[in-house]
């Protein structure tokens, strides 16, 4: 069976081991429900991700911000060199059905506010770590309501993480994750 849909798993290139645990959960559950898991293709929430995909016989693509493929994750399965620096985050963003956030760096940050501005649906994971993303209210005190723009859902894992993903991507977005019609 080919994988149904793309999902990015954005989050800090350095994290602590917690976090890195929550990423891999979520890489390894994505995989199970045969979705691709989209990365940054390095190390971190990243390469957490991509090790929890690897695990469970998924596959995994990486959008690495140098150009040169020796730098990518050894386990992914994918990896596109696309020399843009941080400017690979739009395309990252673009390429996804949906994207979860585990902790909050700025790159994190700028793929979740491209993500939410271009109706891709975001889901920040609580972790308990006191890594996570800023709750959501906070965001949305800063950020006025716009209309037609879904802000970022906070969840509590990982497994309300993909179950949430699977939910509210957009009609044509759920297709493709093979969730609706």
């Amino acid at each position: 069976m080919s994988p149904r849909g793309y999902v990015g798993v954005v989050g800090p290139g350095e994290a602590s081991p917690e976090l890195e645990a929550v990423a891999e959960e979520v890489g390894r559950l994505l995989a199970a429900h045969d979705l691709v898991v989209v990365c940054g293709g390095l190390g971190g929430v990243m390469g957490a991700a991509v090790r929890g995909c690897h695990g469970a016989g998924g596959t995994s693509l990486g959008l690495l911000p140098g150009a040169d493929r020796r730098d990518a994750h050894p386990l992914l399965t994918l990896s596109v060199p696309t020399g843009l620096g941080e400017m690979r985050n739009a395309l990252l963003v673009r390429s996804c059905d949906a994207v979860i956030g585990v902790g909050m760096s700025w790159g994190t940050l700028s793929e979740v506010a491209l993500a939410v501005r271009t109706g891709v649906p975001v889901v920040l994971v609580g972790t308990g770590t006191g890594d996570e993303a800023p709750d959501v209210a906070d965001v949305a005190a800063v950020v006025p309501p716009q209309p037609g723009v879904v802000p970022p859902v906070l969840v509590g894992g990982p497994q309300a993480a993909v179950e949430r993903v699977l939910t509210m991507a957009r009609p044509t977005r759920r297709q493709a994750l093979g969730t609706g019609h």
